[in-house]
C-alpha cells in the first residue's frame, strides 16, 4: 500500500487539532489529521441536555482511569477524554471559559514568551462568533466573525436568576460578561451552543477544512511519531489491524489530548530517559518534563433540596424526558437546547488573592455528573472548587505497548493548601444559598449535610466526594528552552527534535481559570500562524478589570 503524505500531520481532531487543521489548509498547505474516534453523530453529542450521556459511553471516550489517588482514599478517579471527532469539544459540558487575563501574563512570566493575555486575547477573538441574546456584555472585547459560536442559556429558570441575586446580596459584583473586561463576579455562563445544538471544534472548524481539496482525516491509531536523523518525518498508525505509515513533509503535531500527546512523545523515544529504557524504548530526547506537571480541576457538589416544586427535577420522568427530547428533535429548543448551565461565579477566597480563585458552576436540579438524581428530588446545586491547585501528577507509561493506557496519578490534594481552599469554598458557597434571594426555595442542604462544620467533617466530605472536572492540562509545558522541565517552546516545538510540535493543552505551564475549551481552541489558533511563519496578531494591550481592594478584601 503506497504511503500517504502532506504537509502536516496533525494528531488528534480536538479543540486544538481542528482548530489547526482549519487554518493551516486554509493557509493552502496539505493536512493530514489522524483521529482514532469515530463520528460525532447522534442526539446523545448534539443535544446540549443529554451532557452527562456521552462523556461515559465508549463508544466516544477513551474511558481513562486514574492510579488509585493517595489523599482521597484511594479512589480511582474517571479521566474521559474524547475518543471522538471534535475530541472533548464533542463530549463536554460546553461551557466556554476563556481563563483570567492574569492566567496567560504568568505563563508569559514563566517561560512562555510571547503568550501573555495582550498576545492571546486577539487569538479569542479570532475564534468567537458571539451572540450575548440579549443578556449584555462586553462586545468590544469579545469576537463576532470567529467560527466558534458561543450563545446564553434563556435564564428563564427562577432559580438560575436568584443564584446571581444571591451572590450580589452576598456582596459579589455582577459582572456581564466573564469572559470580557471583569471575570470576577456572579452572573451569566457563556456555552458553545448554536440553534439549540452543541458547536464542538468538528463543526467550527474540521468540517469546513474538510471540504478543501487539501485537508483529510484518517481513521487510525498513532502509535508513535517517526524520528530520522532528528527530525519528525511522520507518524506510524494501526488502522483496520494494520501498521501504515503516514509522512509528512514538513512537521508532526501532536494535538492528542495532556493525556495522549506525552503518551505519544514518551512511545516515540521523546520523555525522562530512565523511564523510556525501562520500557525498552530507544531515546530520541531525554526530556525529564514529558508528563510531568499534571494538572486538573477538582470540585464537590453543594446540593440543596428546594421547598417547592421550581427545579428541572420536573423533567426527570419518563413523559419528562419525552416531552423534552421530542420537542428538541422537532424544534431544536426547550431545556434541551441548553447545558443548564447558565449562571456563573468566579471568586476570591479571601483578600490578599489579586483574582479570583475559586469557579462556581450553578445548576437549577441536583444531580450527579452521570444523571443520577439526589433521592430528595427537586433541589438545586453549586459545583465548586479552586482554580490553581498547587497539587501535581503525571502520565506515564505502562508500558511500550500503543494499546494499553497510560498511568495517570494527578495526586489530588497533595498540598496543604487545596485542603485550606475547599474548606473555604464550601462555606463561601453556604452563604451564598442563605443569602434572602433563595429564601423562597431554599428548604435544606443535602449534601454536605448541615451537621457537616467543622474543619475535619469537611475534610472527611471532600475526601470522600470531591470528583474531576475533567480539565487535566500541563503535561508538554512550554517554557524557554533552558528550562529543563519545558517540553516545547513558545513556538510549541518540541525542545530537542525538530520537525515536531505540541499544541493542546498539554503545553499550559499552569491549568487557566474555569474550563479548557476556550484555551485550547486558542493555543490551536495561535500555534498555527507560528507553524506557518506568520507574524502574530498585534498585542491588545487593554488592562482588565482588577479590585481595587484585593489586598484587604474578599469581595
Amino acid at each position: 500500500m503506497p504511503e500517504r503524505q502532506a504537509d502536516y500531520l496533525i494528531v488528534g481532531a480536538g479543540s486544538a487539532g481542528c482548530a489547526l487543521a482549519y487554518r493551516l489548509s486554509e493557509a493552502g498547505r496539505s493536512v493530514i489529521v489522524i483521529e482514532h474516534g469515530g463520528s460525532d453523530a447522534g442526539p446523545f453529542i448534539q443535544m446540549p441536555g443529554a451532557l452527562s450521556f456521552p462523556m461515559s459511553m465508549r463508544r466516544y471516550d477513551w474511558g481513562f482511569r486514574t492510579d488509585p489517588e493517595p489523599h482521597l482514599g484511594g479512589r480511582r478517579m474517571a479521566c474521559p477524554r474524547g475518543k471522538v471527532v471534535g475530541g472533548s469539544s464533542s463530549i463536554n459540558g460546553m461551557i466556554y471559559v476563556r481563563g483570567h487575563p492574569q492566567d496567560f501574563d504568568h505563563w508569559r512570566d514563566h517561560g512562555a514568551a510571547g503568550w501573555g493575555y495582550a498576545d492571546v486575547l486577539p487569538y479569542f477573538q479570532r475564534l468567537e462568533n458571539w451572540h450575548d441574546g440579549g443578556h449584555g456584555g462586553d462586545r468590544d472585547w469579545r469576537g463576532s466573525e470567529g467560527p466558534v459560536h458561543i450563545t446564553r442559556g434563556s435564564r428563564d429558570n427562577l432559580l438560575t436568576r436568584a443564584f446571581v441575586q444571591a451572590g450580589e446580596q452576598a456582596g459579589y459584583g455582577v459582572t456581564g460578561d466573564y469572559n470580557g473586561y471583569r471575570q470576577e463576579g456572579v452572573g451569566p455562563f457563556d456555552m458553545t451552543v448554536w440553534q439549540g445544538q452543541r458547536w464542538s471544534a468538528a463543526k467550527a472548524y474540521l468540517r469546513p477544512a474538510l471540504k478543501r481539496d487539501n485537508c483529510s482525516l484518517v481513521n487510525a491509531l498513532a502509535q508513535r511519531v517517526i524520528v530520522e536523523n532528528g527530525r519528525a518525518v511522520g507518524v506510524e498508525v494501526m488502522r483496520k489491524g494494520r501498521i501504515e505509515v503516514i509522512r509528512a513533509s514538513r512537521e508532526v503535531i501532536l494535538a492528542a489530548s495532556a493525556i495522549n500527546s506525552p503518551k505519544l512523545l514518551m512511545l516515540s523515544g521523546i520523555g525522562p530517559a530512565k523511564h523510556l529504557k525501562d520500557h525498552g524504548i530507544n531515546v530520541v530526547a531525554d526530556r525529564a518534563g514529558v508528563g510531568q506537571n499534571l494538572q486538573d480541576h477538582l470540585e464537590v457538589y453543594v446540593q440543596a433540596a428546594a421547598s417547592k416544586p421550581v427545579s428541572l427535577f420536573k423533567y426527570w420522568n419518563l413523559m419528562g424526558k419525552a416531552y423534552v427530547g421530542a420537542r428538541w428533535l422537532l424544534t431544536k429548543t426547550g431545556p434541551g437546547a441548553s447545558n443548564q448551565f447558565e449562571s456563573a461565579g468566579f471568586i476570591r477566597s479571601r483578600a490578599g488573592i489579586d483574582y479570583p480563585d475559586l469557579q462556581i458552576h450553578f445548576l437549577p436540579i441536583a444531580v450527579r455528573y452521570d444523571g443520577q438524581t439526589a433521592a430528595e428530588g427537586h433541589g438545586f446545586q453549586a459545583h465548586v472548587g479552586p482554580m490553581r491547585s498547587k497539587s501535581r501528577g503525571a502520565v506515564t507509561l505502562r508500558s511500550g505497548d500503543p494499546a494499553d493506557d497510560p498511568r495517570i496519578l494527578f495526586n489530588y490534594m497533595s498540598h496543604d493548601d487545596d485542603w485550606t481552599d475547599f474548606r473555604q469554598a464550601i462555606r463561601l458557597v453556604r452563604e451564598i444559598f442563605a443569602q434572602e434571594a433563595f429564601a423562597p426555595f431554599y428548604k435544606h442542604e443535602i449534601q454536605p449535610g448541615d451537621n457537616v462544620q467543622s474543619d475535619e467533617m469537611l475534610d472527611d466530605f471532600i475526601r470522600s466526594h470531591a470528583e474531576s472536572a475533567y480539565h487535566p492540562c500541563g503535561t508538554c509545558k512550554m517554557g524557554d528552552r533552558s528550562d529543563p522541565s519545558s517540553v516545547v517552546d513558545p513556538e510549541c516545538r518540541v525542545i530537542g527534535v525538530d520537525g515536531l510540535r505540541v499544541a493542546d493543552s498539554s503545553i499550559f505551564p499552569r491549568i487557566t481559570n474555569g474550563n479548557l475549551n476556550a484555551p485550547s481552541i486558542m493555543v490551536g489558533e495561535k500555534a498555527s500562524d507560528h507553524i506557518l511563519g506568520q507574524s502574530c496578531l498585534p498585542a491588545d494591550n487593554r488592562a482588565p478589570w482588577v479590585h481595587a481592594e484585593w489586598r484587604t478584601r474578599q469581595r
